[in-house]
């Protein structure tokens, strides 16, 4: 099982510094896949739409992760306005999911692990749970977070609520209708994709964390299933979690982290 002494033997702490070219990479990393997806909607081509939606939204969960660590390079300050902004994009509060991440970690798969839950369950019920998930999220958040915590929630919640008014009850513009729809079916599937995947049946791992190695999968979810490794060193920008985990293998190679698939 984990032993923390057995990972200190890894270099890592030159991985947690970002050049300006990767913050500027990483800031902007959710915008392509946005106005693409905003451009196959307003041409009425939903369902070739519905895939890009999908790497918008995962895009802007990376995003949303890295921004929890304080991990994209820019002041913490900055970074407070980034989750605002990722809020009203991807409805729902980035600070909520950002307090019960931080949580997560502190508790990994304890009883006061909100966002784990998922993963103690079998998949399918991890799948029909996922509605309930961000409800819970905002829920913790908003009863056992700080003031500010708090204040940031109740901003963000405000700011859903008034765009989702706009979007369908002033403005009526299809492709804002679509995006706003496609991010509240993603927020759904939160629970399986992003917690169920990367943490189900790891009790008997070294790490309670799955991981990642080949190149083509790791390619298709932005290098988000290094799980395992971001536990570990949480302060290392998603960017750079490849080099750790070839770094983790290299020195650590009677490791046997689980695979996420």
């Amino acid at each position: 099982m984990f032993n923390s002494n057995q990972f200190r033997q890894v270099p890592w702490r030159d991985l947690i510094g970002l050049s300006r070219f990767e913050v500027a990479k990483e800031l902007l990393l959710p915008l392509p896949w946005l106005a693409v997806s905003l451009l196959l909607a307003s041409r009425g081509q939903y369902l070739a739409a519905v895939p890009v939606s999908v790497w918008f939204f995962l895009a802007g969960l990376r995003q949303i992760h890295d921004a929890c660590h304080y991990n994209l390079g820019i002041s913490r300050r900055a970074t407070e306005w980034v989750l605002g902004a990722l809020s009203v994009m991807m409805l729902g509060s980035s600070h909520a999911v950002q307090f019960n991440h931080l949580r997560h970690h502190g508790h990994c798969m304890k009883e006061e692990d909100v966002e784990a839950r998922s993963a103690r369950m079998e998949w399918w019920r991890a799948i029909l749970w996922g509605p309930i998930f961000p409800i819970l999220t905002h829920r913790t958040a908003l009863r056992l977070g700080r003031p500010r915590e708090r204040r940031w929630v109740r901003w963000e919640l405000a700011g859903n609520v008034l765009w989702v008014v706009l979007v369908f009850g002033v403005l009526r513009w299809p492709v804002l209708e679509y995006h706003a729809a496609a991010m509240a079916v993603g927020h759904c599937f939160t629970a399986f994709f992003a917690v169920w995947t990367v943490h189900h049946d790891t009790e008997d791992a070294p790490y309670p964390a799955r991981t990642i190695r080949n190149r083509f999968k790791r390619m298709i979810v932005l290098n988000m299933f290094f799980h395992a490794e971001h536990h570990l060193f949480p302060k290392v920008p998603t960017c750079h979690l490849p080099e750790l985990a070839r770094r983790l293998d290299r020195t650590l190679p009677e490791l046997r982290l689980k695979r996420v698939y």
